[in-house]
């Protein structure tokens, strides 16, 4: 009988931590990190930006732009496609990683009107994720004289918009200035 009866309360106390700890963690804690992100919006909803009331991508997450009035992203290995974020893979002597490196250098520099030796390394060199919203401010300064003559704007309005884009060191000292390639399109005249 007395076993019994501490088995009972045993199971009491075990039912009790159980409900407890279901309540703080199954329904406090999840509404308490609910309402900070509610207290932060945009960054909960995955820092998407709008121009004119519409979402037009996330400052996240690198996309890509077509044509020449616009300034483009780093390469992909994963063509910006969030279900398949991961790198090729293949080593800085793989062949196959080199001619594409260099048939991508041939590209930039015919398109941008420079000599190859004159194309930044992440203008032909993807990210680690694949989805690396962020270009370098010279793979942008070098896309400035195109995309301002493909809008006919002055070279020095775009150039400022360039360096309205570009974010600074983490903290002062952290990582390399960066350009953020959908906010910056955005924030060209006519970017619709």
């Amino acid at each position: 009988m007395v076993v019994l009866r501490d088995l009972l309360r045993q199971s009491f106390a075990a039912a009790r931590v159980l409900l407890v700890l279901t309540v703080l963690l199954g329904v406090l804690y999840p509404a308490a990190v609910w309402a900070v992100g509610r207290a932060v919006p945009d960054r909960a909803d995955g820092s998407l930006l709008r121009v004119d009331g519409q979402v037009v991508g996330s400052r996240l997450l690198g996309q890509t732009f077509e044509g020449p009035s616009w300034f483009h992203p780093r390469p992909s290995a994963g063509s910006y496609d969030g279900l398949a974020s991961a790198p090729s893979n293949l080593g800085p002597s793989n062949p196959d990683l080199v001619a594409a490196i260099e048939e991508r250098r041939a590209a930039v520099a015919a398109e941008e009107g420079v000599e190859p030796a004159a194309v930044p390394p992440d203008a032909v060199t993807a990210s680690g994720s694949g989805l690396d919203p962020h270009v370098s401010p010279a793979y942008a300064d070098l896309q400035v004289p195109r995309v301002a003559r493909e809008r006919g704007l002055p070279v020095d309005q775009v150039r400022r918009l360039v360096e309205e884009a570009t974010s600074g060191r983490v903290l002062g000292y952290l990582g390399e200035p960066t350009v953020n390639v959908l906010e910056l399109n955005a924030s060209l005249p006519g970017a619709d």
